[in-house]
């Protein structure tokens, strides 16, 4: 599928975050998602193992998730782990395994986050410039925010907010499970990333898309 790359990866921790805090007046994150049109869904993800990164993007059928391609690359770690900086370690590796991908997916669940990030700028975000598609994020552990008590209860749901500004929303995918951290990355809002999140996980606590690419970037 065609890419609109914005920058080089190869920057300095300093560099990336103003790179981020620049690229930040860039995202649209109050564009609702109309889910009767969605017909394909990708998940994407990455393993790192032993300083190497795959990349996995499996796009599958909506709303019964049929596996229609699978997109992988494989590249040394080029960035150290810093929170709040996932895009320049896993971006190179993403980049390359986006440009084998034939489909052309109506939106993109990332393992990661968002808006919800400090900088508002997760790998879902950024990303979402290079493939100007609506992304989400759905973090499974909280990075920034806070939020109000959580219903026990599938479906549960309550604003996640930083410095008084509400970034995501907290989740309960799976009754009694610990609740996911959901986003807008690009070309989405909060309420239609939610719904699609939960759509995605009839069965267990993370979305389904997820649970085939996190499958196919660890197969290495």
């Amino acid at each position: 599928m065609e890419l609109h790359p914005r920058h080089a990866w190869d920057l300095t921790p300093e560099a990336a975050v103003a790179l981020q805090r620049a690229l930040r007046g860039e995202i649209v994150a109050d564009r609702p998602i109309d889910l009767a049109r969605v017909r394909l869904v990708a998940g994407v993800d990455v393993s790192v193992k032993n300083e190497r990164s795959r990349a996995a993007i499996v796009v599958s059928t909506f709303p019964d998730f049929r596996v229609v391609e699978t997109a992988t690359a494989e590249r040394p770690t080029p960035f150290p782990y810093i929170p709040g900086l996932l895009s320049f370690r896993e971006g190179p590796v993403l980049e390359e395994a986006f440009g084998r991908l034939r489909a052309e997916p109506d939106v993109f669940l990332f393992d990661g986050m968002g808006t919800a990030h400090p900088r508002r700028m997760g790998i879902a975000s950024h990303m979402g410039l290079w493939l100007e598609r609506p992304t989400l994020g759905v973090g499974k552990t909280r990075l920034v925010g806070t939020n109000a008590p959580l219903a026990e209860e599938k479906g549960a749901q309550v604003p996640l907010v930083h410095r008084g500004e509400t970034i995501g929303a907290v989740v309960r995918t799976r009754t009694g499970k610990h609740p996911l951290f959901i986003s807008p990355g690009h070309l989405a809002d909060i309420p239609s990333a939610v719904a699609l999140v939960l759509a995605c996980a009839p069965k267990f606590r993370l979305p389904e898309p997820i649970r085939l690419a996190h499958r196919a970037a660890g197969d290495f």
